[in-house]
């Protein structure tokens, strides 16, 4: 795993380099892939704009110390935006000895910055999955 985490210039590279981010543990990597304007789709269906809220999300993922794994389904792209359709799962025993079974199908959005790299604009983890109020 690289130290620099290099933004991906394909949206097919999104995926792994989330994959990537996510197993490194670090949150400010996992910041950089989002936009400066993404939001984060709660489980609750609620969309959240605000970046330390986001960053707070995510975190709370990545203190279990479970690998992220991911398989993208679809890339569906049209000029500088592109849909990802893609499975994914966090499992194993989290540090307070309990089993962690996390997963879902995200139907995330995309854009590729004017740097050509591309960077969450939407970053919906459940795609269509029924939402649960919290």
């Amino acid at each position: 795993m690289s130290d620099s985490y290099p933004l991906p210039t394909e949206p097919e590279g999104v995926i792994p380099s989330l994959v990537e981010r996510f197993n490194s543990g670090k949150v400010g990597a996992m910041m950089a892939l989002h936009a400066p304007e993404s939001v984060f789709i709660a489980n609750d269906g609620r969309t959240i704009t605000d970046r330390a809220e986001i960053a707070a999300r995510l975190e709370h993922d990545l203190r279990l110390g479970l690998p992220l794994v991911a398989k993208v389904r679809h890339v569906f792209v049209a000029d500088d935006i592109a849909q990802i359709v893609v499975d994914w799962s966090i499992d194993g025993t989290g540090p307070d000895r309990e089993q962690v079974h996390l997963g879902g199908s995200a139907c995330d959005i995309v854009r590729r910055g004017a740097d050509g790299c591309w960077r969450y604009l939407i970053d919906n983890n459940q795609g269509t999955a029924e939402r649960q109020p919290s």
